[in-house]
């Protein structure tokens, strides 16, 4: 079976913005982070009605991807993430999908339909400020055991380089 390369694309701030948002937002949306950053993660309610945030995420390695419920891509793209959950149980890595939908309801019936076990949110907008710059689905984000954005992958991975994803919970905690 032929490994397919990763893109491996930095995260590029793009500030959009036009004079009407600009008066109309009393307070800036937060920039987008670059490769090296460290991640604010803002508390965000899962599809269970969970909450997770830097709390439960310290010292944890987080690949977050971004997807859409009709995106065939996506759909491939996290059957190879659902196995990455699976072999991360008990290990420093957490798995969170974030749906660019709105409708919460359509993402949970999507995501009993497929059997994903991973933590999903369909609570994107402060995640999407700060980790997704481009529009593209799915695009998978690591983030180390530090909390340091390493890298942005758009498209869909195969599932061994989604597998090699592993390694950022082998990698060295960090110090405190």
């Amino acid at each position: 079976m032929k490994r397919r390369h990763l893109l491996c694309l930095p995260l590029l701030p793009l500030p959009v913005m036009t004079i009407a948002t600009a008066i109309a937002a009393p307070t800036a949306a937060p920039a987008a982070l670059t490769t090296g950053d460290t991640v604010p993660w803002p508390q965000v309610t899962l599809l269970d009605g969970s909450r997770l945030g830097p709390e439960q995420l310290a010292g944890q390695a987080v690949v977050v991807v971004f997807f859409t419920t009709t995106c065939p891509f996506c759909r491939r793209h996290l059957v190879h993430v659902q196995k990455l959950h699976l072999a991360a149980a008990g290990r420093p890595l957490t798995v969170l999908a974030v749906a660019r939908e709105r409708d919460a309801d359509l993402v949970r019936r999507h995501v009993q339909k497929m059997g994903y076990g991973f933590a999903v949110t369909a609570d994107y907008e402060a995640l999407t400020a700060l980790l997704a710059t481009r529009n593209v689905v799915p695009l998978t984000v690591t983030v180390d055991r530090s909390g340091h954005l390493l890298r942005a992958m758009a498209g869909e991975m195969a599932e061994a380089d989604t597998m090699e994803l592993l390694a950022l919970a082998a990698a060295p905690a960090p110090r405190t």
